[in-house]
């Protein structure tokens, strides 16, 4: 029982000498400086917020080639079939992936060839998007027509040059 008498005396010194020592003067010092860094920090948030770019306007030739308002309004018509159109059966699924993986294999494409825009429906497969010849047309559609399960292939690829 000493030894429990002699560990709680010790807590109560070393808690009376903590108390002693305590200075709220810090406290209060740590208090104002924290709300100071606080106010600073707002202060520049709000002023940064402020601060506002100006607007860059993009203004496209009619005959530029990134200007294709009339593609977008004939697709959005629902003439023609876009990749939302693709058929969610396996087989298509499977046409698609085996042609796109062809197609991107073969380094002798365009990037724009790589990126044409292959819709199969029923192993009905539509080739849409821009080529940078035609010879990258028929090799586009040579690559569809070889694939397992390919009823028929409608080639609206568009050639850049002739």
């Amino acid at each position: 029982m000493q030894t429990s008498g002699k560990v709680n005396n010790t807590n109560n010194l070393i808690t009376k000498a903590c108390r002693k020592n305590f200075n709220h003067k810090k406290l209060t010092m740590s208090k104002q400086l924290g709300l100071f860094a606080f106010t600073l920090t707002a202060g520049l948030m709000l002023m940064a917020g402020s601060v506002q770019a100006e607007p860059t306007t993009l203004t496209l030739a009619v005959n530029s080639e990134l200007e294709n308002t009339e593609r977008n309004v004939r697709d959005s018509s629902g003439a023609t079939l876009t990749p939302e159109d693709q058929k969610e059966s396996r087989g298509d699924r499977k046409i698609t992936a085996a042609i796109r993986q062809s197609i991107v294999k073969d380094k002798s494409l365009s990037l724009d060839a790589h990126n044409a825009k292959i819709i199969t429906r029923n192993g009905v497969v539509t080739l849409r998007g821009p080529v940078e010849n035609s010879a990258e047309k028929i090799k586009l559609q040579s690559i569809a027509e070889k694939k397992r399960g390919v009823k028929q292939v409608d080639n609206q690829l568009e050639p850049k040059a002739p």
